[in-house]
């Protein structure tokens, strides 16, 4: 900080973030590493917002929260955990190095970001799909949670040199392997736990399966009006699910008022980074579970008040 007051210094980071958020492409790295400051250590409140969430938010910013935390973990990811330097990312794009996250490692960073670099958004998509990197083995948290919110990697039969197959951003699991996931998911949850899992409406099929292998007994759902179309095979698909299932006790743990405000359809316009879901729905469980305990499963960042478990995981802030 130098010779500058910390509210001084807080200031000036968010006088550099407004600069950055005019030109995202050329600078989105700056911005993020400005960005994971503010959220790190906890600037927001001397600039007289709350949380994080609110200060992104605000309309001079008018950030999309979900592809913030996505930029944050793109410099986690390249620039703290393998120590790329800046000059070597700034001629791509974050959508190019967003796609090499599920599958960089620190022996083949070199090959890929070199692909990154002369292939077409296109022919990265499909060099992702064909190179098989090992899933990396995770251990789950020690404990046991009462709210487990899971955003499971399914598998679609789709043709794999297809753009939009999942498999082109995160590695995928078929039934059989979400269902012996219930093993470790059984290890964590509490006598009283309630599960949200979000599903599409093509592996409806697949529910029924995955919640007896998890020891959960479905209640109800929330919807995700996504706003913008989808291409589907037998109609324009916008929305997503959020199923509820409980295990022992699982009735929300505030007042009725708060309950009857949650609207069970939620209308939120989706953001351009694959399957990354709205934080609003977090904030909703927050509402309903205030004072549980939390774990977000295949999680991409980790909220405040979160734990959280997944191979893209970026680094846990302080």
């Amino acid at each position: 900080m130098n010779n500058l007051t910390q509210k001084d210094y807080v200031f000036q980071v968010d006088v550099e973030v407004k600069q950055l958020k005019k030109d995202i492409n050329g600078g989105f790295l700056e911005l993020a590493k400005r960005l994971k400051e503010i959220r790190d250590n906890k600037y927001y409140i001397q600039l007289d917002y709350d949380t994080f969430e609110a200060y992104i938010a605000q309309p001079e910013l008018g950030f999309d929260r979900t592809s913030v935390y996505r930029f944050i973990s793109i410099y986690e990811k390249f620039v703290i955990e393998l120590k790329v330097p800046h000059e070597g990312l700034l001629s791509l794009d974050y959508n190019k190095l967003d796609m090499l996250i599920p599958h960089i490692t620190e022996e083949n960073k070199e090959e890929l970001l070199n692909k990154a670099q002369t292939l077409s958004r296109s022919d990265l998509r499909e060099e992702m799909q064909l190179l098989k990197v090992p899933t990396k083995i995770i251990s789950l948290p020690e404990g046991k949670y009462n709210v487990i919110y899971a955003d499971p990697p399914w598998e679609y039969d789709v043709d794999l040199a297809h753009t939009r197959s999942p498999e082109n951003h995160y590695p995928v699991m078929s039934l059989e392997e979400i269902k012996n996931f219930g093993e470790k998911v059984k290890q964590i949850s509490a006598d009283n736990c309630v599960l949200f899992m979000w599903i599409t409406a093509p592996k409806l099929n697949w529910m029924m399966d995955v919640l007896n292998s998890w020891g959960f007994e479905y209640k109800t759902n929330l919807i995700w009006d996504k706003v913008k179309h989808n291409m589907g095979h037998y109609s324009s698909v916008r929305h997503e699910i959020l199923v509820i299932a409980g295990k022992g006790s699982a009735a929300p743990k505030c007042d009725g008022t708060t309950i009857q405000s949650i609207d069970s359809v939620q209308v939120i316009d989706k953001t351009t980074i694959h399957s990354q879901k709205p934080i609003e729905f977090m904030e909703i469980i927050e509402k309903l579970y205030p004072n549980s305990k939390k774990i977000e499963l295949f999680a991409r960042n980790i909220r405040e008040g979160w734990e959280g478990w997944g191979n893209e995981l970026p680094t846990k802030p302080t």
